[in-house]
C-alpha cells in the first residue's frame, strides 16, 4: 500500500511538472508572467555599439529616426540626402560599409571600469547590443561567418577578443544582471536576402540559442522582427524553449517585438517597448528606452545641447517610475572601445541622485495617481510609443493658463514617496488625508518634517532649512504608513 502511496506521488508530481512546461503558442506562454525582478530593479543600461561606431556620424534632427548613427549602412544604401555627403567626402564614393569593419579597434575597451560607470549609475541591468542590423556579432558567431562568407564577429575580426564575453563577466561581477539586444533580421546578410526561410531555420534560430546557452542573459531584447509575423520567426517554439528547457528558463525577461504582429501584444510573457515614446501606465508591465542624446549609437555631430541634462534624465527616470515603467538608459561608446566622458558623467549624476533617493525608486509601484497637476488645462498625452515627443522636463515648467505636474508620486506597501520637481516651502498633497502623528521624511537629509491635515488635503512644512541645506530641485518626501 505504501508503494502505491509513493507511486501514486511520483505520477502527480511529474504530472504537474509536465503541466507546467509551456506550449509553443501566445495562450500559453502569456500564463508564465514577467519575472518580479524586472518590474523592481526599474532602471537599466543599454548599450549600442557595432561598426557603426566608426563613422559615428547622423544628422541631428530632434524627434526624427534619422538621427540614428546606428543606421549607417541603411542611410547608405538609400542614398539617404542626410548622409552621402558626410560619407563621400570623407571615406570616398564608393566606400563600402564593411570597410569599417578593420576601423573597429576596441583597444581602449575596458570591461572593469564600463562595469564601474553601470554600478555607480545606479542602474540595476545592462542590456548590449549583440549584434545590430548590421549582422557584426559581438560574439564569436559561427553562423555570422558561415552567412556572410567573411569574418563578421569581433573575435576572428579586427578586435579580435570576445567583447560581449567580456562585458558580460565585469557587469555580472558588479553585481548587475547583463541582457543582450538581439536584432532578428540583417540588412544586407545575402542569406536573408536569398532565401528568408533559411535565414530564419539556419542562421537566426541556432545564432539566438547560441547566444543564449553560452552567456545566459537574464534579458533578451528582440528587435529587426517587423517583415514576417511571429509564425516565419518561430517566435512561439523559440519562447517556449527559451522558458522550459534553456539554461535561464527561470528568470529571463523578454519585450513585445517578436513579429510583425507582436508589439503592444502578449502582455503575460512580454513587456512592452516604447522608444522615445509617451510611455504606458501601470496597467502593463513597460520600459522606454531613449539615448542620452537624439541617438543610441554614439553620434559624432551631436553637440552639448543635444545631451539632455542632468535635471532632464533624472526627471525622465521619475516620471517613468511613477507611471509603472522601467527606464532603459542608452549609451554609445566609440570605435576604440570608451565611453564617452559627458556620458560617463550624466549616469554619474543619476547614481549620486539615486544614493539619495533611490528608495523612491527601486521595488516601488505605482499609486493610484502617479502624478498631481496644478490648477489650468492639463495638456494632452501623446500615445504614440515610437518619436512622440514626450518630455517630463517640459511638463514639470509653469505656464499661463496650463498646468503643469507639481509632484510625482510612488508607493511601497503603505508608504508613498512624493518627488518634487522644484523646492516649495510649504507642500500640498492634494485629495490626501494621513492619519494623526503621521511621520514624513525628507529623504534629501533623513530628516523628519512636519505633517498636517487641511480639508480633504495634506501639507508638509519643508520651511524649517536653512538656505543651502538642500538641494533645490527633486527632492523626495516620504510619508510613511498613510496607504
Amino acid at each position: 500500500m505504501k508503494k502505491k502511496y509513493l507511486l501514486f506521488c511520483l505520477i502527480l508530481v511529474s504530472c504537474t511538472v509536465a503541466a507546467q512546461k509551456y506550449q509553443p503558442n501566445w495562450a500559453s506562454l502569456n500564463t508564465r508572467k514577467i519575472p518580479e525582478w524586472f518590474g523592481q530593479d526599474k532602471f537599466g543600461i543599454f548599450i549600442h555599439w557595432g561598426l557603426y561606431a566608426v563613422p559615428a556620424y547622423a544628422p541631428v534632427i530632434p524627434n526624427s529616426g534619422e538621427s540614428y548613427s546606428e543606421w549607417y549602412w541603411y542611410r547608405l544604401a538609400e542614398k539617404n540626402k542626410n548622409f552621402m555627403p558626410f560619407h563621400d567626402k570623407n571615406y570616398g564614393t564608393g566606400f563600402e560599409y564593411p570597410r569599417f569593419e578593420p576601423m573597429f579597434k576596441a583597444e581602449l575597451f575596458d570591461p572593469a571600469q564600463w562595469a564601474d560607470v553601470f554600478k555607480a549609475s545606479g542602474a540595476r541591468y545592462v542590456v548590449l547590443t549583440s549584434k545590430h542590423h548590421e549582422g557584426y556579432c559581438l560574439w564569436n558567431s559561427a553562423e555570422a561567418n558561415r552567412s556572410w562568407g567573411r569574418s563578421w564577429n569581433a573575435v576572428t575580426g579586427t578586435p579580435g577578443r570576445d567583447l560581449l564575453g567580456d562585458l558580460t563577466s565585469a557587469v555580472k561581477a558588479a553585481g548587475l544582471k547583463m541582457g543582450y539586444y538581439y536584432s532578428l533580421y540583417e540588412w544586407y546578410n545575402p542569406v536573408w536576402l536569398k532565401d528568408r526561410k533559411r535565414y530564419v531555420t539556419e542562421h537566426m534560430l541556432p545564432q539566438l540559442k547560441d547566444l543564449v546557452n553560452k552567456y545566459k542573459p537574464s534579458l533578451i531584447f528582440a528587435d529587426g522582427e517587423w517583415d514576417l509575423p511571429d509564425t516565419a520567426w518561430h517566435s512561439p517554439e523559440l519562447l517556449a524553449w527559451l522558458f522550459n528547457d534553456s539554461p535561464v528558463a527561470k528568470d529571463v525577461v523578454v519585450n513585445d517585438r517578436w513579429g510583425s504582429n507582436t508589439r503592444e501584444h502578449n502582455t503575460g510573457a512580454t513587456y512592452t517597448t516604447s522608444e522615445y515614446g509617451g510611455g504606458m501606465d501601470a496597467s502593463r508591465v513597460w520600459e522606454e528606452s531613449q539615448g542620452i542624446g537624439h541617438s543610441y549609437g554614439y553620434n559624432r555631430n551631436e553637440k552639448l545641447t543635444d545631451y539632455k541634462t542632468e535635471r532632464e534624465l533624472i526627471l525622465m527616470l521619475v516620471d517613468i517610475v511613477s507611471r509603472g515603467g522601467n527606464l532603459l538608459l542608452d549609451i554609445g561608446p566609440t570605435a576604440d572601445g570608451r565611453i564617452p566622458v559627458i556620458m560617463q558623467q550624466r549616469l554619474t549624476a543619476i547614481g549620486n541622485w539615486l544614493k539619495v533617493n533611490g528608495d523612491a525608486i527601486y521595488g516601488t509601484r505605482a499609486y493610484t495617481r502617479p502624478v498631481q497637476w496644478s490648477k489650468g488645462t492639463v495638456p494632452g498625452k501623446s500615445g504614440k510609443s515610437y518619436m512622440a515627443g514626450y518630455s517630463a522636463a517640459a511638463l514639470v515648467t509653469p505656464k499661463k493658463d496650463t498646468a503643469h505636474i507639481e509632484l510625482f508620486f510612488t508607493r511601497k506597501g503603505r508608504d508613498l514617496y512624493c518627488m518634487l520637481p522644484d523646492y516649495q516651502s510649504k507642500l500640498l498633497i492634494k485629495d490626501l488625508n494621513v492619519p494623526a502623528n503621521t511621520t514624513a521624511v525628507l529623504l534629501a537629509n533623513n530628516k523628519e518634517v512636519k505633517v498636517k491635515n487641511a480639508g480633504k488635503d495634506c501639507w508638509v512644512d519643508l520651511s524649517g532649512f536653512k538656505p543651502g541645506e538642500l538641494p533645490g530641485e527633486l527632492l523626495v518626501v516620504k510619508l510613511k504608513n498613510v496607504l
